[in-house]
């Protein structure tokens, strides 16, 4: 999903030297959609160039919405297989299915007896589903189908959000694997960070990283089987790596286990949107940049005032001709039908608005324009 681009376009040359470095080193599962923009065909261009396709594990996902009868999912499944240059997915996935009652829509058009017949025809290995609801729903949905695997959100900031914990134990209990979604929640977990937050983590130990606290509180935990980062750098392939090199369930201490206690509660208290920059809401009819909006605005309370509107004025537009600020909002609700983390997103540009376009901001911007 969030493979590194050049202008509009994925960057095949850096995306190809950071899927080969990262299966030379050992990285052996690779997750991607069908509605991630240029995702798979570019995956799947790299591995067939490279001949690697045997060494990977495929994990791909079925847009269920996009599913009114057998024929569409059959539709996109052959898709999927043209653009990955694959005859089957290893792991596959129902996409962001968060209701049973989603569920059910499939079952009536025929999926059981679909992922049944194409699980012996050897097209699909396992199947899963990814998730983003309550966890009431999550239990449902777990007891629902013969599930092979599941993919949930979870870090040490979600510990009781969505699936959550207890959905994690949970699956394992019912011998399912985890795979983890979201491990530095967008990237929040590794840059950014409060000052608050920083000062806890040093205290306790300053060699360790941001990423390394994040990473390591996942792979502490014998229920996570897989954990997804969306690495779009080589630096930070490097240190994922060196950080999994050394994990293994149980290493945390007892006193390092604790560190995440107050550094949670240091998150809450600066964070005022739980948006994670997944994207799902966009593109926005009126142009709004949503997630860049909620990002800087959450910079302003977690990293000071100027940090927060430099990274408003740039993420929002508002230095451009034509801007993608909340203020351009019209309320049309496209966005929170859509989003995953089930975020107020209309009342949320309005305080971004109030508190990240006050008259004097908006006057400045006004006058660059006229100079554009």
């Amino acid at each position: 999903m969030r493979f590194p681009r050049r202008a509009v376009a994925t960057d095949k040359e850096k995306v190809e030297k950071l899927i080969i470095s990262a299966i030379e080193r050992g990285v052996n599962y690779f997750d991607t959609a069908y509605i991630y923009p240029e995702s798979e065909a570019v995956l799947g261009e790299v591995l067939a160039k490279n001949n690697v396709r045997s060494k990977v594990y495929l994990a791909t996902k079925l847009p269920h919405g996009r599913c009114k009868s057998i024929e569409d999912a059959e539709k996109i499944f052959s898709e999927q297989l043209s653009r990955l240059r694959t005859d089957h997915i290893d792991y596959y996935l129902i996409h962001n299915i968060s209701k049973p009652e989603s569920w059910g829509k499939l079952k009536a058009i025929g999926i059981e007896e679909w992922i049944a017949a194409k699980k012996q025809n050897g097209q699909i290995g396992q199947i899963g589903f990814s998730f983003h609801g309550s966890q009431d729903e999550y239990m449902q949905l777990l007891d629902a189908y013969d599930w092979d695997f599941v993919q949930i959100q979870y870090n040490y900031m979600d510990e009781n959000y969505q699936a959550g914990r207890a959905g994690v134990e949970k699956a394992a209990q019912k011998g399912l694997p985890v795979i983890v979604m979201e491990p530095l929640l967008g990237g929040k977990l590794a840059t950014g960070l409060p000052r608050e937050v920083d000062k806890i983590f040093k205290a306790a130990n300053p060699e360790r990283s941001a990423v390394s606290w994040a990473m390591s509180w996942l792979l502490d935990q014998s229920a996570v089987t897989v954990v997804l980062s969306g690495m779009n750098a080589m630096e930070q392939l490097d240190e994922n790596i060196a950080i999994a090199d050394l994990s293994e369930p149980g290493m945390l201490s007892a006193q390092e286990a604790a560190v995440f206690e107050p550094v949670a509660e240091a998150f809450k208290r600066h964070y005022k949107v739980d948006c994670t920059g997944c994207n799902y809401c966009m593109p926005c009819p009126s142009g709004v940049n949503i997630p860049g909006c909620f990002s800087a605005y959450n910079a302003r309370y977690a990293m000071g005032y100027y940090a927060g509107m430099q990274m408003y004025v740039l993420n929002s537009g508002m230095s451009n001709k034509k801007g993608s600020n909340a203020r351009s909002c019209t309320k049309c609700g496209a966005c929170e039908k859509k989003c995953p983390q089930h975020i107020r997103i209309i009342a949320e540009l309005e305080a971004v608005a109030k508190k990240m376009e006050p008259w004097y901001v908006r006057g400045a911007m006004a006058v660059v324009r006229k100079f554009m």
